[in-house]
């Protein structure tokens, strides 16, 4: 026997049970009221049964759901509408297709909103023949000018790598608002379309913040963060107030250039807006924080944070690492695990660096072996890659190589590359020859694995060998990146490349760059000659 949660009232109306379905909660508020509905038979009308099928399926469970679906004797769009978007809701998009097919066979005639729940479920699971069926019939029955149909044909053809398709649609939209605009924005810099992205955004009359926050976070995630924050302030100028996401995605872009000053400033302005230090915004301001080399205000913010999720301690022990505070990275990870918060395959890639970076082997291998043993975690090649460099760093070289040869994921050539670096370092010419070998029979190797290369055997004085895989680079066609840094000054980011001479300033600079190197000699800095071939 239910307990007694729900105070009938006397029928006051034709479905009195509809306005107690509008206020329930709760599994067992649900039972009664169904019970109710069956008693006095208002189980049969199609509004309660809409109302039972979509409480039914998020109270009880989509079998609760379908057996209530199933006694229905002529179910109408509605009713399969109800039980489309319950399975969609669960993920079940197979199951929702099924369901769309049935309703097919029935002749039950599809409605706008129908056909916009199918076509999410061939987006989500990138359904493409089934999604340009739909396409087909929304065309037949006249829906494929409804505004949510078109919206779910965009995000389907742009989920299926279909951008023509996507473009063509959003083409043939009478009102291209924001919205429309901004899930194509999102498709496009999913991609790495980043420039396409940026003539649809250019052409959007009204931007809201969800248009801008699109823009500037398909930027940010596709390397091109001085465009985002050069975004941002256009943002700003144009009076649109950023959300929380917007602030995200610019301490992202604040993180990847190091740029503190607007960091800090997004920092401010959280606080000033009353905005609260969650883990969402406060795991940004950590990593922003650490990569923008101002530890202690990564280490306030973390310690500020009323809640902390994995990703918190994942960013804080990353932050420790990367600033040289590898003991107090690892002692965190320890402080993570006995606070009951599983670790991901992040935190592992931290602290095992952590561990790299001290010299501590033995709690490095306790580690590593424990991602399999107590937590169910398959290593991935950047694991493995930290392994080998905990154990070449340690001067363990013929162990360091022993281990690559015998992973079970087939090393790459950065695994190789870090332990012929070892192999300089510690002078080991013999195993540095042999790992070189492996490098270019695999012909894994890019432009910095042969300037490595080139200086290993430079730094030995083999210099034939050198000018051999300078040759071979050469002949493959393969140039060398040149190295490039940035810095932020008065809140714009200035960008330099190797030998670079675009900056307006360039005079000045290369002129207090001379003063810094005659004060680096004074000092006794004698440079390092080892890897410039001589002449005799």
């Amino acid at each position: 026997m239910l307990p007694s949660v729900i105070s009938f009232p006397p029928c006051t109306s034709t479905y009195p049970v509809i306005p107690l379905l509008q206020r329930c909660k709760t599994m067992d508020q649900f039972l009664q009221i169904h019970a109710r509905a069956v008693k006095t038979v208002q189980d049969r009308h199609a509004r309660v049964l809409f109302k039972l099928l979509r409480l039914s399926s998020s109270l009880c469970s989509i079998e609760y759901a379908t057996q209530i679906f199933d006694a229905i004797r002529c179910p109408d769009v509605y009713h399969y509408t109800a039980l489309i978007a319950a399975h969609i809701s669960l993920t079940s998009h197979r199951d929702a297709l099924r369901l769309y097919s049935q309703m097919g066979s029935a002749r039950v005639r599809p409605d706008t909103v129908a056909i916009s729940y199918v076509l999410k479920a061939c987006a989500s699971s990138s359904s493409l023949p089934e999604g340009r069926q739909l396409h087909c019939q929304a065309l037949k029955l006249g829906l494929a000018r409804e505004r949510p149909v078109r919206m779910k044909l965009m995000e389907l053809y742009g989920r299926c790598v279909q951008f023509e398709d996507a473009k063509q649609v959003f083409g043939e939209m009478p009102e291209r608002d924001a919205v429309a605009s901004t899930i194509l924005i999102s498709t496009l810099c999913d991609h790495g379309l980043v420039g396409e992205a940026r003539v649809v955004f250019e052409g959007v009359r009204d931007k809201d913040t969800v248009c801008w926050t699109a823009m500037i976070d398909g930027c940010a995630r596709n390397g091109r963060a001085n465009v985002a924050l050069e975004l941002f302030r256009d943002m700003q100028r144009a009076r649109v107030e950023p959300n929380e996401l917007t602030l995200v995605c610019v301490l992202s872009a604040c993180s990847q250039l190091g740029a503190l000053q607007l960091g800090r400033w997004v920092h401010s302005y959280v606080g000033k807006h009353d905005m609260d230090l969650n883990a969402f915004t406060g795991n940004a301001l950590i990593e922003m924080y650490a990569n923008s080399g101002s530890l202690e205000e990564a280490i306030q913010v973390f310690d500020e944070m009323a809640e902390k999720d994995v990703v918190s301690y994942n960013s804080m022990i990353a932050g420790l690492a990367m600033h040289g505070k590898c003991n107090d990275s690892v002692e965190l990870y320890q402080q993570m695990i006995a606070c009951g918060i599983q670790p991901t395959e992040r935190t592992f890639v931290g602290v095992l660096n952590a561990c790299s970076h001290s010299g501590i082997v033995d709690i490095g291998f306790e580690i590593f072996e424990s991602m399999t043993k107590d937590y169910g975690l398959e290593p991935r090649i950047e694991h493995y890659g930290c392994m080998v460099d905990l154990l070449a760093r340690a001067g363990h070289l013929e162990e360091a190589y022993e281990f690559a040869k015998e992973m079970s994921i087939e090393s790459d050539h950065i695994i190789w590359g870090a332990l012929l670096s070892a192999c300089k370092i510690h002078g080991n010419l013999k195993l540095g020859e042999k790992v070189a070998k492996i490098l270019i029979n695999k012909e894994a190797a890019d432009s910095g694995t042969f300037v490595l290369l080139s200086n290993v055997y430079s730094s030995f004085g083999e210099w034939e060998e050198a000018a051999m895989i300078r040759m071979k680079m050469k002949g493959k066609g393969i140039q060398k990146e040149p190295g490039c840094s940035s810095i932020e000054v008065d809140d714009k980011i200035h960008e330099f490349l190797l030998g670079d001479i675009r900056h307006p300033r360039r005079e000045e600079i290369y002129k207090k760059l001379e003063e810094l190197n005659d004060v680096l000699k004074g000092e006794g800095y004698v440079p390092d000659k080892d890897v410039v071939r001589q002449t005799r």
